[in-house]
């Protein structure tokens, strides 16, 4: 079953803007976290959701997989990039790492189809 990794995308975004409400002080705080994190420095924005997506494969997190395909796409990545990320997650995380680049794989081609209905209507 193909899963909307774009659906997953905003279903979570609205979910912690949710819990932002209830939880406000932990959420601004992780909010500063993924800002200061993710921030141009030695490293680009780019290459630190690379990194991030391959963490995301190899400790299988749906949600994270949605978010860092999406935003690595945002900074910048190019599809080749991301397809070598998830052969590095895969190196570092065998098996289950094959099921979950999969799944990054699919939300990598969900988003660029997304991209280019939305660059031609």
């Amino acid at each position: 079953m193909t899963k909307d990794h774009s659906k997953k995308y905003n279903d979570l975004t609205n979910l912690m803007n949710r819990l932002g409400t209830r939880i406000p002080e932990t959420m601004i705080a992780f909010d500063s976290l993924h800002k200061a994190s993710i921030n141009e420095g030695v490293l680009s924005s780019k290459t630190k959701e690379l990194i991030a997506l391959g963490i995301a494969i190899t400790v299988r997190c749906d949600g994270c997989i949605a978010f860092h395909v999406h935003d690595a796409l945002a900074s910048g990545a190019t599809s080749e990039e991301i397809l070598e990320t998830i052969g590095v997650a895969v190196l570092m995380g065998g098996g289950p790492a094959v099921v979950y680049g999969c799944e990054a794989m699919e939300a990598l081609d969900q988003y660029i189809v997304l991209e280019r209905n939305n660059d031609n209507g």
